[in-house]
């Protein structure tokens, strides 16, 4: 079943929600929804020897999934700074702003690239994030998936970074096998309000992150002057799909 959240949460460039985590993160624990629910319907086989197990493997694995700007489609181009520090990742404060920490004992690797739409004519630029971050366990990933939906529930409104701002946000979630989500075994999208002294708003914010294995994977749209709702989830979407893919032909079976 669907689960819909009002009033929730955002991610993207930056000390924000790209893979969106808790300050309180912890490795190995499970709650009600890491540790339970259907698993997705099998499209693939993993092969476990091909599963990273060490840092170099999980930072090879990232370069081989990971959204480049041609994964969102004709006229995406990289951002400065295009690639986060791979030593930190972004943690949600008690104060509801999004900050850089050293990740949490169960990530073996993390890593964000940031891309835009450039402005033209009669619209603003499109500002686009794609974060993979490599768990030591599926537990884990599991486990990050939920923190994900408390956090939308505990902030509703979130600071990214000085300037900007989301809010209004709803929020749904999939297992594998509801309804036709048949790509992972979880899945969150996050939709709402995006607002920052540079561009004005509100405009369309648009969030998804999804979790098969150890792995998680999230794209987030960020929208602008002249720029639709299906513009924005349009680009969301076509990445996360491709890095679902590139996930999968990485790490399955070969026959």
């Amino acid at each position: 079943m669907t689960a819909l959240l009002a009033g929730c949460s955002g991610t993207a460039d930056g000390p924000e929600k790209d893979g969106k985590h808790d300050a309180s993160a912890s490795t190995g624990t499970s709650t009600d929804r890491a540790g339970a629910g259907p698993s997705p319907e099998e499209t693939f086989e993993p092969d476990p020897d091909r599963l990273p197990k060490s840092r170099a493997e999980a930072h090879d694995f990232i370069d081989r999934v990971i959204a480049g700007p041609a994964s969102f489609g004709p006229g995406v181009v990289k951002r400065s700074p295009y690639e986060s520090d791979p030593a930190t990742w972004p943690v949600l404060g008690e104060d509801c702003v999004w900050q850089q920490r050293k990740p949490a004992p169960s990530v073996l690797a993390t890593l964000t690239r940031s891309f835009e739409v450039p402005a033209e004519a009669g619209k603003g630029p499109v500002r686009l994030a794609a974060v993979v971050t490599v768990h030591r366990t599926r537990q884990d990933a599991a486990w990050e998936m939920a923190e994900s939906i408390e956090e939308s529930m505990r902030c509703p409104t979130q600071q990214l970074r000085e300037g900007e701002q989301i809010g209004s946000m709803v929020a749904g979630a999939l297992l594998g096998g509801e309804a036709t989500q048949n790509t992972s075994e979880d899945s969150l999208t996050e939709l709402g309000e995006y607002r920052s002294s540079e561009l004005g708003g509100p405009h369309r914010y648009f969030w998804q992150q999804a979790q098969t294995l150890q792995f998680t994977v999230a794209v987030t749209g960020k929208g602008a002057k002249g720029r639709t709702e299906r513009e924005i989830d349009e680009l969301v979407v076509q990445a996360q799909g491709a890095m679902l893919a590139r996930l999968e032909s990485t790490v399955e079976k070969q026959s």
